[in-house]
């Protein structure tokens, strides 16, 4: 065990921090763009507080297409677009753009998700006092959907550690590509297992963080 972590113990690390840092970026950006896009579908959705049929159609039919993508195609797909924004399609900010396109409409979806399961009869109250929509959507939606917002935020996190993984399988860096190059290639078991925990490890850490968030907020 000493000699793999002397042997191994900086490469895995590296790999860890690597993947941390597409992550964190990918799941902040993917927050910025995600949550306002699963707010705009439910308030234009049919029966929505702002309705309107041809802005819901389109938003809804192009996440519908993003998600249909598997990661590994989009981020083959959208090639030409990532190497003209980001200057790259090699390493951690090559394969940025791709983790945001593919985890955002998720997000989104999932959102919509939480606030659709917000009660409709305290909505209708708030607009029988004339509160505006902006904040009904700030004081009620997204405060009664905090805790299925927490909770599609952890899944969606996680899914986006999975994306990183793959990636790594085309010189993005992190653990997927240390599992593929050492674990894979240069047929070293003990790599691939130690890569495949410290994922396991990470996973089990984001859900459960996640889960106690959304049931403080849920108490609250």
């Amino acid at each position: 065990m000493t000699q793999f972590f002397e042997q191994w113990g900086a490469v895995i690390l590296e790999g860890l921090g690597q993947t941390l840092i597409m992550v964190v970026i990918g799941l902040g950006i993917s927050i910025i763009v995600g949550i306002p896009l699963g707010v705009l579908l439910v308030l234009t959705r049919p029966g929505g507080l702002n309705s309107s049929h041809a802005l819901y159609s389109v938003s809804n039919w192009l996440i519908n297409i993003l998600r249909s993508l598997p990661f590994i195609i989009m981020l083959f797909l959208i090639l030409p677009v990532t190497k003209f924004i980001m200057g790259t399609t090699i390493g951690v900010r090559g394969v940025l753009l791709p983790l945001i396109v593919y985890t955002a409409p998720y997000l989104a979806r999932l959102v919509e998700t939480s606030l659709l399961e917000v009660d409709g009869g305290v909505i209708e109250a708030y607009q029988s006092m004339g509160i505006s929509n902006f904040n009904i959507i700030k004081t009620v939606l997204l405060r009664e959907a905090r805790g299925g917002i927490i909770r599609g935020l952890t899944i969606a996190m996680i899914g986006l550690i999975g994306a990183t993984a793959m990636a790594g399988l085309v010189g993005a860096g992190g653990l997927g590509s240390i599992a593929y190059q050492y674990g894979f290639l240069r047929n070293e078991p003990a790599v691939m297992y130690g890569t495949i925990l410290l994922l396991i490890i990470l996973v089990q850490i984001v859900q459960s963080i996640g889960n106690f968030i959304a049931k403080s907020l849920d108490r609250s």
